[in-house]
């Protein structure tokens, strides 16, 4: 009887000792559980810098909301060289005009959403309101080429698209300059350098036109 008493306290003690063990582990695993949350933080703070870099002021705005309307005209513009335009390359050019702005109207367009931002000039039915942007035609400058044909259109258009390319140039870089979203000027660099070449090709063709 004193062997299995004295057994029988043995194997009670190691099933203390063993619980003892298992109840270290669970400790163990409610520190790991308690890490998590830090480890949350972590990625918390990631995620607010990622929101940073996606924040916006004034400017871009401002660059959106009237950058817009400006391509708008652009592309009407571009749209009348079909059936009026004369020189095949004015005509090349027109179509490359409307196939590189309407995208990034799409896009603009698709930022003022998401900063619920005030569209503006976009809510405007005619041209009024918009003659204050850099280089945007008056209704008398589009009747103008509306009503032109062949050289003379030719003429014409290169001689507006210049000014209006000169006008978003100008946007471009004022956005550069003092916006904050970093896709915002990336787009406005793009303008300003796709633009830029532009106007010099327009002066080149606009030369050997004789205009």
């Amino acid at each position: 009887m004193t062997r299995t008493t004295a057994r029988f306290t043995g194997l009670a003690g190691a099933l203390v000792a063993g619980t003892l063990l298992l109840a270290g582990c669970a400790d163990d695993g409610s520190d790991t559980t308690h890490n998590g949350p830090m480890m949350g933080s972590s990625n918390s703070s990631d995620s607010s810098s990622g929101d940073a870099e996606g924040s916006f002021d004034d400017t871009d705005v401002a660059f959106a909301r009237d950058m817009i309307p400006h391509h708008q005209q652009a592309i009407q513009m571009a749209r009348l060289a079909d059936g009026q335009a004369e020189d095949p390359r004015v005509l090349d050019l027109a179509g490359r005009i409307e196939a590189a702005q309407q995208p990034e109207i799409d896009t603009l367009s698709g930022w003022l959403q998401d900063w619920d931002a005030d569209t503006g000039h976009m809510d405007d039915d005619g041209m009024g309101g918009m003659g204050g942007m850099g280089g945007m035609m008056s209704e008398q400058d589009m009747h103008a080429l509306m009503n032109a044909t062949g050289a003379e259109f030719d003429r014409l258009f290169l001689e507006q698209m210049i000014t209006h390319h000169k006008g978003a140039v100008q946007m471009a870089e004022a956005e550069i300059a003092d916006g904050q979203n970093p896709d915002a000027i990336a787009l406005a660099e793009s303008i300003r350098d796709s633009q830029t070449a532009e106007i010099a090709e327009m002066e080149q063709l606009l030369t050997e036109l004789g205009g």
